[in-house]
């Protein structure tokens, strides 16, 4: 603060630095900065050194999907750790990955941004002392902290590289199990090629002095570098294709395997058998066409794989709205879809950014042969327990009475103790923790272990459940079955019993009965203001139709019955006055209905008071009058067509209908009177499934009782549709 307040011309001096900053490509704040190394870009410029001028910034480009998941499966490890409550608690872990280019140059110029900690200030650009604590990389051996892929066995040297960890082996291990499966082999002549680097030239140098101590002889050792011009690869090649030894050593990076192959090809390089190191050995790109004729047969020693449960799901969800000011995730996404965020000639196609990397296959989604990625896994966990060591047995010893309440738990004191002695109670259900326990809102409960409050569990009747497409499948089934009573009728519409039956009100009750029916749907899924108004009063109309068509057929046939003169001229009986009582019978349901949806109509409720861990979502009445009101009208229907059917049961006939009225009106009021006090008991969905059942019983029970015995007649037994049979005539 001194300083800032104190500042002078003097100071400037400070906050100068030659060349550009570096700063990071990915980053994230956090209580512990854990640094990141990549080769994020697989190509960089070569600027022009005159040593006159100053060189220009170097450019680094084409995506490595490979190194780009290296540096997501770090972040994801520190996603990992930043949730556990047990390792390093109560502290976060944030990152700061910058791009090595697959360069030394690059790579310490990353590792000195991180080292130093640009920061821009007052519109300079200051160094001060680093926030990192730990960097991860680079994947080569030449420029790297902790390292995922750096296998050189110079790195083994505590001495001079006192700072540096691994989490993979040494060369030096590798490089004599090479020489050993050479000779076991019985390649006693061998050529090889290396990488120009300290990878190469070090486990290079092992192999040599191993291999000769194994009897194997060198016919050449080349060495190549990524940045070498094209006629000096080709030099290399030459000498390859021009040796006599048939087996070839090649302890290479994957950046000088990929040119060393170009260049294979071109020289159509074949006949060999390849030696690998780790670097290329199982890199699943080379196992093309192209270099099949090249690398078939190829043998070298594997990083053990894994699988990483979670990480495949992580990658999935990089995207460019991650971060849009964020120029590699863009870079990344135009690479990976072939496409560009602004308008080219030379990438016609336009990115959106809301592709799906799912659709795509290219090394950052692959996840099968998790070797590298693991070692990259493995060194953030590394970091984060050896911090978490450090802060466990350092920052002075702990003196407490009692250890403070995990999560889930609260303080409670102990009786003639001081507040400092404590014991830990578990929250109730529906309470998280901090201070004390916290009832969780209305809506929401409490998660497993108390830590936070979670969305309750919202429960109706689906039609995904069991129940729902139960119900809904046997509603369908009486509807269908209805139709066909329906067309059946409509077929033997001139014969005798259907005409007998009063065939309009037949045909009317049969469309009534369809309604019921399909009424029952309305009842199944999420409620909705529109579902609530129209399941209760479709119920009572429907219902209502179905009653009034059944109370017309029973007066018809009492007053025909009863008459002193023939039926066909009593009035009361005509077809018009039977239309006129349906109508007016359904017409004051309707006008009840309206009432109820204009003065308190259903709307859809969240019943959180019956449960505490899931609401259920249900359609209030709005009006419990004007539920009661229309199912009483039914019921007084009901008990009026009973009533007139059972005076007509012993009317002679030998097809008395009034017989088969009864029978259902016994049904239909044995399931509406069982309905009440389960409707009334049953908790949540199982209140609508209870009314669903009703609805459908009833239907039921009204079609069998009034209308099998007909179509049994009417399909089966047709001698009995007479008009004599009808009349008791034999």
């Amino acid at each position: 603060m001194e300083l800032l307040l104190n500042y002078t011309e003097e100071d400037d001096a400070l906050c100068k630095m030659l060349g550009m900053p570096e700063f990071p490509l990915l980053s994230k704040d956090g209580d512990i900065i854990i640094g990141g190394a990549f080769s994020i870009h697989s190509q960089i410029s070569k600027p022009s050194l005159s040593f006159t001028d100053i060189p220009e910034p170097l450019t680094c480009t084409r995506i490595n999907f490979r190194e780009f998941r290296f540096a997501h499966t770090m972040m994801f490890a520190i996603e990992e750790i930043n949730k556990s409550s047990s390792l390093l608690p109560n502290i976060s872990i944030g990152y700061k990955i910058f791009d090595s280019c697959g360069s030394t140059l690059p790579s310490v110029r990353a590792v000195m941004g991180l080292m130093n900690q640009q920061e821009k200030t007052l519109g300079k650009t200051c160094s001060s002392q680093s926030s990192v604590h730990a960097i991860v990389g680079a994947s080569e051996s030449s420029s790297t902290i902790i390292s995922h892929f750096a296998t050189c066995a110079c790195l083994s040297n505590r001495k001079e590289y006192s700072s540096f960890f691994r989490t993979i082996p040494s060369d030096y291990y590798q490089s004599r199990a090479l020489a050993k499966m050479v000779k076991h082999f019985g390649w006693t002549w061998v050529g090889t090629v290396r990488s120009d680097n300290d990878y190469g030239n070090n486990g290079m140098a092992t192999f040599i002095a191993a291999a000769g101590q194994e009897g194997v002889c060198i016919e050449y050792s080349e060495a190549i570098s990524r940045t070498d011009s094209r006629d000096k690869v080709a030099k290399v090649v030459r000498v390859i294709r021009e040796g006599t030894a048939k087996v070839l050593v090649a302890f290479l990076a994957q950046s000088e395997m990929n040119i060393l192959l170009e260049e294979a090809v071109r020289q159509n390089l074949t006949g060999l058998q390849w030696v690998g190191s780790e670097s290329w050995i199982t890199a699943g790109y080379l196992a093309t066409k192209t270099y099949s004729g090249i690398l078939t047969g190829s043998l070298g020693f594997t990083i053990k794989k894994t699988k990483i449960p979670g990480l495949q799901e992580f990658l999935l969800q990089v995207s460019p709205f991650q971060n849009p000011q964020n120029s590699v995730l863009r870079e990344f996404w135009e690479e990976a879809f072939d496409c560009s965020f602004q308008p080219s000639l030379n990438v016609p196609k336009q990115c959106s950014g809301s592709e799906k990397l799912k659709d795509i296959d290219n090394p950052f989604t692959d996840v099968s042969e998790l070797r590298i990625s693991n070692n990259v896994y493995k060194a953030v966990y590394a970091v984060a327990y050896a911090i978490h060591n450090m802060l466990k047995c350092g920052e002075m010893p702990q003196s407490v009475c009692s250890e403070s309440c995990s999560p889930g738990f609260r303080q409670a004191v102990i009786k003639g103790k001081p507040i400092c002695c404590f014991s830990c109670i578990s929250c109730a259900a529906g309470e998280i923790n901090s201070a004390e326990c916290t009832r969780c809102s209305l809506e929401y409960w409490s998660n497993e272990n108390h830590s936070q409050c979670v969305p309750k569990v919202i429960e109706f009747l689906s039609y995904e459940e069991t129940m729902g497409a139960v119900l809904a499948t046997f509603s369908l089934f009486g509807a269908s079955l209805t139709t066909v009573v329906f067309f059946v009728f409509l077929w033997f519409r001139q014969t005798p019993l259907v005409k007998a039956s009063n065939s309009g009100l037949s045909f009317l009750l049969l469309f009534s009965l369809s309604l019921c029916f399909l009424c029952s749907l309305t009842f199944i899924g999420r409620p909705s203001v529109w579902s609530c108004m129209l399941r209760h009063t479709a119920f009572g109309i429907t219902f209502a139709l179905c009653m009034s068509c059944i109370l017309a057929k029973t007066v018809a046939v009492v007053i025909a019955f009863k008459a002193k003169r023939p039926a066909p001229r009593v009035p009361q009986c005509s077809a018009p006055f039977q239309r006129i009582s349906v109508f007016t019978c359904t017409s004051l349901q309707v006008v009840v209905c309206v009432l109820w949806l204009t003065l308190a109509p259903p709307v859809p409720y969240k019943n959180v008071a019956y449960s505490a861990e899931k609401i259920i979502l249900e359609c209030d009445l709005g009006s419990p009058i004007g539920f009661w009101v229309v199912l009483g009208y039914i019921g007084l229907l009901a008990v009026l067509c009973f009533i007139f059917a059972f005076l007509a049961r012993k009317l002679p006939d030998n097809f008395n209908e009034a017989k088969f009225i009864t029978f259902s009106m016994l049904i239909f009021c044995a399931v509406w009177i069982t309905f009440i006090p389960a409707y009334v008991s049953s908790p949540g969905k199982f209140t609508v499934a209870v009314e669903i059942f009703a609805i459908l019983a009833s239907s039921f029970g009204l079609l069998f009782c009034i209308f099998a015995p007909k179509c049994y007649i009417l399909v089966l037994k047709p001698e009995r549709n007479t008009k004599k049979h009808m009349m008791g005539r034999n």
